[in-house]
């Protein structure tokens, strides 16, 4: 007689998944505050430093599409453990780094090793839980992994100060080697590897029927311009702070990390908003808030009033107002079609990030990075608020 009781789920700890999930983010964040240092010590302009934390973005959104179907052919353990090797080595490249070129290719590896903990921590959560007890245990993650953004920009700027910029590539390189560890040791395999699972074929379709739709392109490249665009004034906060308004260099890392908390507030408010008020509302509503601060740091930037005051309670809002949206942006368009909620939630990332890529580079152009970064920000607001629009309409013709 067999028995057909449920199997057991693996045991895994949360604070692991969680050290593994933010390690790909922090290793964004941490080398912000040191820009200019690495910059005046390669000879390297800034724009080519910009595009160390550029091509980090996009190779975050690379990630996206291809440690899931790996992760599903191969099994969760193997694919993890040899993106933290790729994080590891990499980390190690850059801290070794002799120019400009060999650092920003060192980051690009860096990203795509980092976004295997980044897209697998979430998915083992999944593996190793009961639908409702998982998105408990995310919840709880999340709030973990989001505090390593906060406090990233505050240890990268306090670690460049006192021995050096290439310390902060140590630092990570020890974190991966940290990581590999302990997965090799406390995660097993919570997958289930096969031939039997959906094919590139088949992946392909569902790329292809998600691009075709109109809903999914509006909310997925306005969820992008909503939230990652922010990542254009944080590549650009270090020269407009000590370069543009003569502040030390040691206080980049306290105003990025204020910038950060104003994410984590928007997560919460979020949180209490979408249970009384319906999704688009909360959306929409929210990208206004930091479409209004953009505005008002253009304004302040093109009439010669900007200051530190200014910059920071404008991005504060701003970054209040991504928060705010997230949620709901990537709720919206990974429902735009139940079928293919795997696919939809890889595009979407892979939109989020690439468009967060494409605005941290255009950040770079030009000798004012306060009014790039201002323009782009006000540009990515009204996009997203048309975009929005859209996809509502499209959504509401079917």
């Amino acid at each position: 007689m067999s028995d057909s009781r449920p199997m057991p789920y693996p045991n895994v700890p949360l604070w692991l998944l969680a050290l593994i999930t933010f390690s790909g983010t922090l290793a964004m964040h941490i080398f912000v505050p040191a820009l200019p240092q690495a910059g005046a010590d390669l000879g390297a302009s800034q724009a080519a430093m910009q595009s160390t934390v550029s091509l980090y973005i996009l190779g975050l959104a690379l990630g996206q599409l291809g440690y899931g179907p790996l992760s599903d052919r191969f099994g969760r353990r193997p694919v993890l453990m040899g993106g933290l090797v790729v994080y590891t080595a990499a980390g190690l490249a850059a801290a070794l780094a002799p120019d400009a070129q060999a650092l920003i290719a060192a980051r690009l590896f860096q990203a795509l090793g980092g976004c295997a903990g980044l897209v697998l921590g979430r998915a083992i959560v999944r593996d190793t839980a009961a639908p409702q007890d998982a998105a408990r245990r995310l919840a709880l993650m999340n709030l973990m992994v989001t505090v390593g953004p906060g406090l990233a920009p505050l240890v990268g700027g306090a670690l460049a100060a006192s021995t050096g910029w290439r310390s902060i590539f140590l630092v990570l390189c020890g974190l991966g080697v940290v990581n590999f560890l302990f997965a090799w040791k406390m995660l097993p395999e919570t997958g289930k590897p096969g031939p039997a699972r959906p094919g590139s074929a088949t992946l392909a379709q569902n790329y292809l029927k998600l691009i075709r739709s109109p809903a999914f392109i509006g909310y997925s490249i306005g969820g992008g311009c909503a939230t990652t665009s922010m990542y254009a004034f944080i590549a650009a906060a270090p020269f407009i702070f000590i370069n543009q308004l003569h502040r030390p260099e040691h206080e980049v890392g306290i105003y990025l990390a204020l910038l950060i908390s104003g994410v984590w507030l928007g997560s919460m408010l979020a949180s209490r908003l979408i249970p009384r008020m319906a999704i688009e509302k909360v959306l929409v509503r929210a990208n206004w808030i930091s479409v209004i601060a953009a505005f008002i740091l253009l304004g302040a930037t093109l009439t010669g009033h900007l200051n530190v005051f200014l910059a920071v309670g404008c991005m504060f809002f701003f970054t209040l107002g991504v928060g705010t949206a997230a949620p709901g942006a990537l709720t919206q368009a990974i429902s735009v079609n139940p079928h293919v909620i795997g696919s939809a939630s890889g595009l979407y990332g892979f939109t989020q990030m690439a468009t967060g890529a494409i605005c941290t580079a255009l950040a770079g152009v030009g000798n004012n990075p306060a009014l790039a970064a201002a323009m782009i920000l006000t540009a990515s607001g009204v996009i997203a608020q048309l975009s929005f629009w859209l996809a509502g309409r499209a959504r509401a013709a079917t």
